[in-house]
């Protein structure tokens, strides 16, 4: 499985970002740009993912990594980001609500 770091993240640019978390906790603050499709539900929404390689995030890495491998094995080309949101706001990162 690819992963890279928060302060990875913040240097990408062009890449899209899919937030796995809960709909409350993408609302209390997320990643500038991130796209909120939930973990519990995004095998209803597999559509919605983009053709391209895009990251995913969650708030400390276990459930976008639990993501990323099965979207791997489902042919998409994904990449977990280490850390997550609770990682990227410890930096001083900005969030977006």
């Amino acid at each position: 499985m690819k992963s890279i770091t928060v302060q990875q993240l913040n240097e990408r640019e062009g890449v899209p970002l899919i937030d796995v978390r809960e709909a409350d906790e993408y609302a209390a603050g997320h990643v500038p740009g991130a796209v909120n499709l939930p973990m519990s539900s995004i095998g209803e929404h597999l559509d919605e993912l983009p053709d391209e390689p895009f990251d995913v995030i969650c708030q400390a890495g276990g459930r976008s990594a639990r993501v990323v491998q099965a979207l791997e094995a489902r042919g998409y080309d994904a990449t977990n980001v280490d850390g997550g949101t609770g990682e990227w706001a410890q930096a001083g990162l900005p969030l977006e609500r």
